[in-house]
């Protein structure tokens, strides 16, 4: 059971220590897409949601000393704003589009929960 729950952080780890650096890397593009859909500061928020996935990915990827806990609040921090704002299903009206950004959003729940779940048990095995 411990092995799952290891591999469990490190491959969600991996995943946003990877995401941070294509915040990074494709940083333009990614900005030119949150200014489509209003995100105030678009190119600071996509570098910040960036350092915030790093962040946060290598604290689960490195668990002992890293504090997961803060790392998990750092992504959590970084997927709440995306997701109600990038992701905003509701307000697209082609009917692709929307099932797109409806695929990410929900992805995203998905993400914010799974990280809860991870975050119990951090906190209860203290």
């Amino acid at each position: 059971m411990v092995a799952l729950f290891i591999i469990g952080h490190v491959g969600l780890g991996l995943y946003f220590l990877q995401s941070g650096l294509n915040h990074f890397f494709k940083a333009n593009y990614l900005a030119g897409y949150a200014t489509s859909k209003g995100v105030p500061f678009a190119k600071v928020s996509v570098i910040l949601s960036g350092v915030l996935f790093t962040l946060g990915g290598i604290s689960l990827i490195g668990w002992n000393g890293f504090r997961p806990d803060i790392g998990i609040g750092l992504i959590i921090i970084a997927l709440l704003p995306i997701t109600t704002m990038v992701h905003n299903f509701w307000a697209v009206k082609d009917p692709q589009h929307r099932a797109t950004e409806w695929i990410s959003f929900t992805k995203n729940v998905a993400l914010i929960v799974a990280l809860m779940l991870i975050l119990a048990y951090v906190l209860a095995i203290g």
